[in-house]
């Protein structure tokens, strides 16, 4: 094994931080929830600069609790900051975290490939997530990249309403009914959502020695460096790919602000209170609008108002983790 896996790195974290909280940064301008103008007038209106104070805020009033930022790419792009997202990832790492970039990207072999060797050689993220559904041809080229370190977060059950227009779908496999039939009538129990169609997938995928390397289908923590996306909105069906995945990290989004709460996450850690991370980015973020701090913090103490609002976040998960038996520190 060339270099300590993702996995193994994720995990000395969280038992290090005593936290399974993930904070995205997630940085806006102008909008409702906005970046504070205090900020933007400190940097002349230059929005680069602008999202980089904005990060060193939150990450330095946070990074004690947090084993892993997520930074989404999107917002960096649009207001053409991608200097500002290269030095973010950068003082992650100097605070002692991993960053995870969210930015689902996939194509074609080749396209992936080069999608993979921007996002972990020249950003320097930790991990990235991907859209999975292209198959294991756009997937592989990131997959390459797990023997030096990194970590491959693919799509599973998103957190969106319209999510289950597609993912919730019964499919049946291909190899079961032939790929030129269009219609066909099969037992039930031949099938499977297509959220657990792509499970199954991340699992073999996961413990193949020729797609992730040899040696690195888990490490010493046991878990695998390959992840999937369940969001918090859904817990029944985070629960059913619990079952199928014991060993792969979940990542749970819409903790927060899309509604998710700690009693939400429950079904995506084992009992040994490891194998998912819980995002939350705008009830961070921007905590010091919420109603919640923004009589406790002015818009110029944003970065106090993220970390307060962290520390309630990871201490309302712990405390339910401790409730149901699944805590690993």
């Amino acid at each position: 094994m060339s270099c300590e896996l993702f996995a193994d790195r994720l995990v000395d974290q969280i038992k290090k931080k005593q936290s399974i909280i993930c904070v995205g940064l997630d940085p806006r301008i102008g909008e409702k929830s906005t970046i504070p103008q205090s900020v933007l007038d400190k940097v002349g209106h230059d929005n680069n600069e602008a999202i980089w104070e904005f990060n060193k805020g939150i990450i330095d009033h946070t990074h004690e609790i947090t084993p892993i930022y997520k930074p989404q790419i999107a917002f960096y792009e649009q207001y053409d900051a991608m200097d500002a997202l290269k030095r973010t990832i950068d003082y992650i790492h100097e605070k002692g975290a991993l960053a995870l970039l969210d930015a689902k990207r996939n194509d074609i072999g080749s396209t992936s490939g080069a999608y993979a060797k921007a996002v972990f050689e020249h950003l320097g993220a930790d991990a990235v997530t991907v859209n999975s559904y292209f198959g294991i041809d756009g997937v592989a080229p990131f997959l390459k990249y797990i023997s030096a370190g990194k970590g491959v977060i693919v799509l599973l059950k998103t957190s969106n309403k319209s999510s289950g227009e597609f993912q919730d779908l019964f499919s049946v496999g291909l190899n079961e009914i032939g790929p030129e039939t269009i219609e066909t009538t099969v037992d039930k129990t031949t099938l499977a959502r297509n959220y657990i169609h792509m499970t199954r997938l991340m699992v073999k995928w996961s413990e193949d020695s020729s797609i992730v390397g040899e040696g690195n289908e888990s490490g010493k923590s046991g878990y695998s460096s390959l992840g999937g996306v369940v969001g918090a909105t859904y817990p029944a069906q985070m629960k059913a790919v619990r079952k199928e995945a014991p060993l792969n990290f979940i990542l749970i989004p819409g903790y927060g602000a899309q509604g998710g709460t700690a009693a939400d996450i429950l079904h995506g850690l084992n009992a040994d209170g490891l194998g998912a991370i819980v995002n939350a980015s705008r009830s961070i973020n921007f905590a010091y609008q919420s109603s919640q701090y923004k009589d406790l913090f002015t818009p110029e103490q944003f970065g106090e108002a993220a970390g307060q609002a962290a520390k309630d976040m990871q201490q309302a998960i712990n405390h339910a983790l401790k409730n149901a038996g699944k805590i690993a520190y």
